[in-house]
């Protein structure tokens, strides 16, 4: 199993607790990031959102391609994967852009697409918003368009979103960056079959994941394509016993007097039984599902967990924690395990 985990570009991942100690800042990222590929992390991946949907749209976010090509400067392991969304970014400029990035890290530059959520973001900067199958078109697009610029010496190009008249793209990524896409609809599966290296999926139980690695598989099959890497997000709490575990999710799912920003729309969901309503109050809690995976226990328990996920197909967990800085350590130490600790 590799482990990534989310750089908290957000200060943070839960929406119940407004101060996490874990600012949005480059001091703490960096600091962090350094850290963790001292300690047995592989990769951190930077979401791109411009607005905050974790804290609240006023709140800080640190804009991810700036602090990726910081942060390549700075580390000299850990794999720096970048969201980018293609409706923000034109896409033969994108590849120029992020090939100095992969050229300043040395080759450890990824990228996950997001083929875009937010509406209100997008218009609030004056962008154009898709709806739900053109995203993808324009992804499949875009994505052509940057694979292109990364390969050849000049690239002209002619599309229904995009075009490009013999551009040139010098110099070119030390390899090509691994392309990681995510999505559960039918034109997403397809496009990431056919064009991305790997899939990535929010958290859920093993046998859901096995599912969904079986499906992508066979799709991938019939593209002709080589075999994916497969990913899923989790928020992971260690403790010393299965009680104090417990404690601390039940700490971080409580929801406060004051109800935290974003809140109201979703209290209308709310609805059923009083174990549908405290499940829904976990999905609200942690952002991607963070939850389901149930890496939640005693070293030993969270061991045997991330084993039926690896026996399920999976080879990367993205983990968000918190405080990440202190959650990390413990993670590493006791579950990574010694024989990678403070290498």
């Amino acid at each position: 199993m590799r482990y990534g985990f989310w750089a908290p570009v957000f200060g943070g991942w839960l929406r119940n607790v407004p101060d996490e100690g874990m600012e949005a800042s480059w001091e703490y990222t960096s600091a962090l990031v350094r850290r963790a590929e001292r300690i047995g992390y592989d990769l951190t991946l930077l979401a791109e959102l411009n607005l905050n949907d974790v804290k609240g749209t006023d709140a800080p976010a640190l804009d991810a391609w700036s602090t990726a090509a910081a942060l390549a400067a700075v580390t000299e392991r850990i794999e720096l994967m970048v969201a980018v969304r293609p409706n923000f970014h034109q896409p033969a400029l994108f590849a120029k852009h992020s090939s100095g990035i992969d050229r300043i890290s040395g080759g450890r530059l990824s990228l996950n697409v997001v083929s875009s959520w937010w509406a209100d973001e997008a218009r609030s900067y004056g962008l154009h918003f898709d709806e739900h199958d053109d995203r993808y078109a324009r992804t499949a697009e875009w994505l052509r368009v940057v694979d292109g610029m990364w390969r050849e010496p000049r690239f002209s190009f002619e599309g229904r979103y995009y075009r490009t008249d013999g551009a040139i793209n010098e110099p070119k990524p030390v390899a090509k960056p691994v392309i990681y896409a995510g999505g559960e609809s039918e034109a997403a599966k397809t496009m990431i079959a056919e064009q991305c290296d790997a899939y990535v999926m929010h958290g859920d139980e093993p046998a859901v994941i096995r599912g969904k690695i079986a499906d992508m598989r066979e799709r991938r099959e019939r593209a002709g394509k080589p075999p994916m890497r497969y990913g899923m997000a989790a928020y992971a709490i260690v403790r010393d016993s299965e009680a104090a575990a417990r404690a601390e999710l039940a700490r971080i799912t409580a929801m406060p007097e004051r109800p935290p920003p974003g809140f109201a729309n979703f209290d209308q969901w709310l609805s059923g039984t009083q174990l549908e309503r405290e499940l829904k109050l976990q999905e609200y809690s942690v952002t991607n599902r963070g939850l389901r995976p149930k890496l939640i226990g005693t070293p030993e328990r969270v061991r045997e967990r991330v084993n039926e996920f690896e026996a399920a197909g999976l080879d990367l967990l993205l983990l968000q924690m918190s405080p990440q800085a202190e959650e990390m350590e413990r993670f590493a130490a006791q579950v990574i395990g010694p024989g990678v600790h403070d290498r």
